[in-house]
């Protein structure tokens, strides 16, 4: 799989599915790619789950967007894969543009491990049913529909609350997340082989509103509060939200979700504005619900794990080749990408044999 608008990405397909099949290895590419790659030997299949089953990898040429788009493919039906940084930090890639003819190497010669990465599967409800079901490899997150207001939310933890919130939103996050979103929001850096789920706050305006970690095993859920429409401001036209206008008579009018609203000219001397409670959730930054006000989401450990193949720091010869199983097989080769991807400071270090230890 590519990201057919860098030509950068499509001179690097070439150049993988020519190394791919000069050893004789079939190559897929889909219907909406294969035009763009105009390369001889390649397989054309429809988009899908079906394009990766029963393929050994699903090789991907592009930044992390491009794998987390993959991942929509490969995760149902189990095949491992493997990243190709062409974007900007590339922290879900196992190798970069400079090393990928050695890297098809190794692929070719099956000199790679598979680790299983923990997803978060998630369910949002309102007024008791379910309005979607989705899963994420890096983070779902419940974010304010508004730029001009924040979104209140009352945080749970295995079916406790745990605090409320007044804040631009909240991520929940797996440890292979921790570099994206939640990093960003100010969460603590997970490596891949700890089992956790994270929840961190964006922009909350609370005392209490650290990054936590919780156990991978825990059920996290953010409620949407409603409390009613707010005087004083003006109506923005457009506004997806209950709106009630009164007159001297009661209640004039109400607008719900979906439904159209009424123009602030019509609403009377009393102007009112909406106090929705209404978020927008978004999972991996791909896949998208509007929250309607009093809206529940619960997050919990995925199902089904995304499978990614690394070539670095394995031990091929001596293993005999594709080594399986869960957790991550990184162990050092993660502090080395953090220090690669983000340029962190490592002169002085003398490392354990200059210790004598």
């Amino acid at each position: 799989m590519v990201h057919t608008s860098r030509e950068r990405a499509l001179d690097s397909a070439r150049l993988v599915i020519g190394r791919l099949c000069a050893a004789g290895i079939t190559v897929r590419v889909t219907e909406s790619e294969a035009g763009a790659i105009a390369c001889p030997g390649m397989t054309v299949v429809p988009p899908g789950p079906e394009a990766a089953d029963g393929a050994e990898l699903v090789i991907v040429l592009g930044g992390d967007g491009s794998l987390l788009r993959a991942a929509e493919f490969a995760r149902p039906v189990g095949t491992p894969l493997i990243g190709v940084n062409l974007g900007h930090v590339g922290f879900l890639a196992e190798a970069e543009v400079e090393g990928l003819a050695e890297a098809v190497d190794k692929l070719i010669d099956q000199r790679y491990a598979v680790e299983a990465r923990m997803t978060v599967d998630v369910v949002a409800r309102a007024d008791g049913a379910e309005i979607a079901r989705t899963w994420a490899l890096n983070e779902a997150t419940v974010e304010k529909g508004a730029r001009e207001r924040m979104v209140e939310v009352v945080i749970e933890i295995d079916g406790r609350p745990l605090s409320r919130w007044g804040c631009d939103g909240v991520v929940c996050a797996t440890p292979t997340g921790s570099t994206a979103y939640a990093f960003s929001a100010g969460g603590p850096v997970v490596w891949p082989g700890v089992e956790a789920l994270l929840v961190v706050p964006i922009s909350a305006h609370a005392l209490f509103a650290p990054p936590m970690v919780v156990s991978p095993e825990a059920v996290l859920a953010v409620e949407l509060l409603y409390e009613g429409p707010r005087a004083g401001a003006e109506l923005a036209y457009g506004a997806q939200s209950a709106v009630k206008a009164r007159d001297e008579g009661g209640l004039l009018a109400t607008g719900v979700p979906g439904a159209g609203v009424a123009s602030p000219g019509t609403l009377g001397a009393e102007t009112l504005t909406a106090e929705t409670g209404g978020a927008v959730m978004w999972c991996d930054g791909r896949r998208r619900v509007d929250l309607p006000p009093g809206a529940r989401v619960e997050v919990r450990r995925g199902s089904v794990p995304v499978l990614l193949a690394r070539v670095h720091g394995f031990a091929d010869a001596a293993d005999g080749g594709v080594a399986n199983g869960g957790g991550s097989t990184d162990g050092g080769q993660f502090t080395d990408r953090l220090v690669a991807k983000f340029g962190l400071p490592v002169a002085g270090w003398r490392g354990r044999s200059s210790r004598g230890g």
